[in-house]
């Protein structure tokens, strides 16, 4: 039950920027926002559903955290073949969580799925054999996401996989400047103006946070992963899978 909504949110000049938010006006126009924004959302989703099949245990969870209206989950939902999963999705924002429980009614697959809304931090995690997080640690403060690795890990059973994907940042600065000049390319050839990027990437300022794949690896570690490299990457935006 996805809109096709055309994303329309930034296109006039605005007197003040606000800073980005799951809003209801975010989620109708989400599904096109998302894809005209991230290269290879479309491929990752694809693969967060190949990966749960193949990492899915049975008698575990699988969660899709900061699930926004659920194409990850879904993905998940019609590739799992392990006996007695449980599928959840949680996201913070009510609006996105009204519309993906929408979504997840009209769907046809057989896999129960629970929605909660909340913020990740404050929901008890059980035993998981799948984590999914796709595009959420980037909008969490940085000082608060080696706990919240740490305690993805430690939910995780033995032979249990985290998919992290992220945007993510270049300490060079010359190749930043090209990767952001390349992702502004994209967005253009996908219909959005120079106000509408302009304006959208001043929305995001100190909301989402990229941070560089040694980082993110070297947080993995810390947390106990003794495996976890990049499996997909385009531009400035990129996908890890993390192996306990």
């Amino acid at each position: 039950m996805e809109t096709n909504n055309p994303d329309t949110i930034y296109s006039s000049l605005l007197a003040a920027v606000d800073g980005f938010k799951f809003d209801q006006q975010v989620v109708n126009v989400f599904p096109d926002m998302i894809k005209r924004s991230v290269p290879g959302y479309t491929t990752i989703i694809s693969m967060i559903g190949n990966l749960a099949e193949r990492y899915a245990q049975s008698n575990s969870h699988c969660y899709d955290l900061g699930c926004s209206l659920g194409a990850a989950t879904l993905a998940m939902r019609h590739r799992i073949l392990a006996s007695d999963c449980t599928l959840v999705g949680i996201d913070n924002s009510a609006a996105m969580i009204d519309r993906c429980r929408q979504v997840i009614d009209a769907d046809s697959g057989e896999l129960e799925v629970e929605l909660i809304c909340d913020d990740l931090q404050n929901v008890q995690l059980q035993p998981a054999s799948v984590i999914v997080l796709n595009f959420t640690l980037q909008f969490i403060p940085v000082e608060q996401r080696p706990g919240i690795l740490q305690r993805l890990y430690d939910t995780l059973l033995p032979g249990g996989v985290l998919i992290l994907s992220e945007k993510v940042a270049f300490d060079d600065t010359p190749h930043q400047d090209l990767m952001i000049e390349l992702h502004h390319n994209f967005k253009r050839s996908n219909g959005y103006s120079d106000l509408e990027i302009a304006q959208k990437r001043s929305s995001l300022e100190n909301v989402l946070i990229p941070e560089t794949l040694e980082t993110h690896r070297e947080r993995l570690k810390s947390a106990g992963f003794h495996s976890s490299d990049v499996w997909f990457q385009c531009l400035n935006f990129a996908s890890l899978i993390a192996i306990k």
